[in-house]
């Protein structure tokens, strides 16, 4: 089973920046998918960003559009997740995820892998 770790959460400032990244512990194929998610208090998880491994194809939320980058360092194994622009609402605890299949999916539920979660908090 593979390990995933997140890190780089922490307290920013409305409109600043934080870099998540997620090293797994073994390395991913070609028709894989990494995805980020995030879960505020009371509030399901949600998907945040996604990138299929073998073309870096890249899929975000129309709430992080424009403003979060995710993108994946092969010789690491590792993906991370450029958060710009930061807003109040984006307070959550972001998890890293892996999904054994190519074809694209915004449900937690498809994805068999996850990291411990990282805490975000964005103060207004």
């Amino acid at each position: 089973q593979v390990q995933l770790v997140e890190s780089g959460g922490g307290l920013v400032q409305a409109g600043g920046s934080l870099r998540l990244s997620c090293a797994a512990s073994e390395r991913t194929f070609g028709s894989y998918i990494m995805g980020w998610f995030r879960q505020a208090p009371g509030k399901e998880r949600e998907f945040v960003a996604a990138i299929r491994w073998t073309d870096s194809s890249t899929y975000y939320a129309d709430s992080v559009k424009g403003r979060f980058t995710i993108s994946r360092d092969n010789a690491k194994n590792t993906v991370y997740l450029q958060m710009n622009s930061l807003k109040p609402e984006d307070t959550a605890v972001y998890y890293c995820a892996r999904r054994t299949y190519h074809r694209i999916t915004y449900s937690p539920e498809d994805f068999g892998s996850w990291g411990q979660g990282t805490q975000v908090t964005v103060s207004s």
